[in-house]
């Protein structure tokens, strides 16, 4: 019971901090690649921290093993570049909401590998794809921006999922070392990209230290210790937060509401995430989670 209890508030803060990014993000008012450079770089310090203080050295890993973990970071860091840039052309909240079809993409792929999809998963794809058609119905249509801003949570989701696939595959390795060397990875990739600070102006190095000390370390962190204590339908339920938090916290620091169409479009978008995760309607039990880290 002190287990259950103590992991659920680890992911309900985990949700919480992972709800609250895209502010952090806007406020830094900074290009995207840099945002994302900076978190790498902070992330994988306050990771290695954590890592030396859990005493889990990372010890020899085969190649190929490596090649795929590296392959699992070049997957993420274009998750957060999509999700992030896809933050000022819809909205925290709706792109939010979008990303939430992580779920479905992992379907899709798992599908294509050769694993049998069931009849009521295939149900949940249906009904999320009805809800992405809603908002693509609402006021959204009349922004070339607000379209693209679609295209790039869905993006996002794309290699969100691609990057929980290949996890699968690194069974050898803890969660805490693949997101280590998945934020390593994010260094190399976006440092020839990424602008280094005149430090004779202004820099958001609080905002940085932020997405990379609490939004990456920490929120990891606490998110793998959960994951390790809860059962699937309670990860599921708790998921739910982190789009409920990035809704609110648009709402109340920039304004953006959703319309009457968009609520209902990302209602249905999480009601069919929800059936998918929690497995409604499936003959077991079991049900695949995708964690909503970002």
């Amino acid at each position: 019971m002190r287990n259950l209890q103590s992991g659920v508030w680890q992911m309900s803060l985990a949700m919480l901090i992972s709800g609250s990014i895209g502010v952090f993000v806007l406020l830094s008012g900074l290009p995207v690649i840099d945002v994302v450079f900076w978190r790498c770089v902070i992330g994988a310090g306050t990771l290695l921290v954590v890592i030396r203080y859990t005493r889990q050295p990372l010890g020899g890993i085969a190649r190929k093993r490596l090649l795929l973990a590296i392959a699992g970071g070049v997957a993420l860091v274009l998750n957060w570049l999509l999700l992030f840039a896809a933050y000022s052309r819809l909205s925290i909240g709706l792109a939010t909401v979008v990303y939430n079809t992580q779920p479905f993409m992992l379907v899709l792929m798992s599908m294509l590998l050769g694993e049998s999809v069931s009849r009521m998963k295939w149900g949940w794809l249906l009904l999320s794809f009805s809800g992405i058609v809603l908002l693509l119905l609402s006021d959204i249509k009349a922004s070339s921006a607000g379209i693209t801003g679609i295209a790039m949570a869905l993006g996002a989701a794309f290699f969100y999922a691609l990057t929980a696939l290949i996890a699968r595959r690194l069974t050898s390795l803890t969660p805490l070392h693949i997101a280590f060397i998945q934020v390593l990875t994010g260094v190399v990739m976006l440092l020839p990209l990424a602008h280094l600070p005149a430090f004779d102006t202004a820099f958001p190095w609080g905002m940085l230290l932020t997405l990379g000390i609490v939004h990456t370390g920490i929120m990891y962190q606490l998110l793998y210790s959960a994951l390790q204590k809860l059962p699937t339908p309670v990860i599921g339920s708790l998921s739910f937060i982190y789009p409920l938090v990035a809704v609110v916290l648009d709402a109340l620091l920039f304004g953006h509401t959703l319309s009457p169409l968009q609520m209902m479009g990302g209602i249905v978008i999480l009601l069919a995430a929800a059936g998918n995760n929690l497995g409604w309607g499936e003959r077991t039990k079991a049900a695949s989670v995708v964690s909503r880290c970002q």
